[in-house]
């Protein structure tokens, strides 16, 4: 099953990133799945070879990057449906000192005028994670307020908090109870143990990878996320291809058991985020051009290693594919367009005749 798509993937492995796995499901139905490369290729950032590379498989673990972003939001919707927060109320309910004109919803579109991102390791480096928090928490509105788009890692750090306090437990737990658990997907989650089925990311020399290979592998790539412990609101989830298509075909048919019908459809209205090439609807790109290729009018999020999940519910299709394109170092090009083709084979089998 995935002849085509495997050859997909196999003309970006390992040009684009050293492992790649995807999985196309139409109406529910697994239509396509593929998955080809290593998942620890390279020993350090000149490309040497590891002497240990295992393969990629369909059961492969990948760092989910900015896709965790998705969990937090239905964290968050969940206990906005409990009546356990109010996405118009101020966040300074929870967080005292915080700007007045916070409120969860502006968190998630990215209209709260916060600074894209902080290096609070490098601002901070002998502190521990609840003193980097609480800086993070601190961190003031320096632009314009309500808009335009400013795609922000310290709002969802700040959500994913705000979640907390709401939800009287820690992020990884909520998730765990409130989404993972819920359906099913024991693959996924922050601080994974499994470490012979996860893909390396990127060599860092300040984070020693277990193995011959110097690169970071079963830990957090993001830098924040890592000196926050593994565990924030924008990233720090990792999972298999197969946990993240069920969470996808959750959304796409109206959040059950994770959420109710009117919480997803919320969720995915235009919340008028002016000035991004998408619409934005809460935590969720709307026809993102980066990721849906020709699935116009797809919702899903993209992840800095290299992951996307892409929902189309118009055409009753979840597309994810999962990669490790900052391996052994970030910056490499054709993710775009490797995410292009697999959305465009998506579209294919949705056409095949029945």
């Amino acid at each position: 099953m995935g002849d085509r798509l495997g050859a997909i993937l196999a003309d970006g492995v390992p040009r684009v990133c050293s492992a790649a796995v995807a999985l196309i499901a139409v109406d529910g139905r697994l239509a396509a799945a593929a998955a080809t490369g290593e998942l620890v290729r390279y020993a350090d950032a000149e490309g040497s070879l590891a002497p240990e590379r295992p393969p990629a498989r369909r059961d492969s673990i990948f760092d989910l990057a900015s896709i965790s972003k998705l969990f937090t939001t239905a964290v968050l919707l969940s206990l906005a449906e409990e009546g356990r927060l109010g996405l118009d109320e101020p966040v300074a309910t929870w967080i005292p000192g915080a700007d007045g004109r916070i409120t969860p919803r502006r968190l998630l579109t990215h209209t709260a005028g916060l600074t894209p991102t902080r290096r609070i390791d490098l601002e901070l480096p002998g502190a521990d994670a609840s003193e980097r928090m609480a800086a993070m928490l601190d961190t003031p509105v320096t632009h314009p307020f309500g808009g335009p788009y400013l795609y922000s890692d310290v709002g969802m750090v700040m959500a994913g908090r705000v979640a907390e306090l709401a939800g009287g437990a820690t992020l990884d737990a909520l998730v765990r109870a409130r989404v993972t658990g819920v359906l099913g997907l024991a693959d996924t989650g922050y601080r994974p143990a499994a470490l012979p089925r996860i893909a390396a990311t990127e060599w860092k020399p300040e984070r020693q990878g277990p193995g011959p290979s110097r690169c970071v592998r079963g830990e957090v790539h993001d830098e924040t996320a890592y000196a926050l412990g593994g565990v924030a609101g924008h990233a720090g989830v990792f999972a298999t291809a197969g946990d993240l298509l069920a969470f996808g075909e959750a959304l796409r048919l109206g959040g059950g058991p994770v959420l109710r019908p009117e919480s997803v459809a919320e969720m995915l209205r235009d919340q008028g985020a002016e000035g991004a090439p998408f619409r934005h609807g809460l935590g969720v790109r709307i026809g993102d051009p980066a990721i849906i290729g020709p699935l116009t009018g797809a919702f899903g999020h993209s992840g800095f290693t290299g992951t996307s999940l892409v929902v189309d519910p118009a055409r009753r299709l979840t597309v994810v594919l999962l990669t490790n394109a900052v391996h052994p170092v970030r910056g490499r090009d054709g993710i775009r367009e490797l995410r292009h083709a697999v959305a465009a084979e998506a579209l294919r089998l949705h056409d095949l005749p029945l």
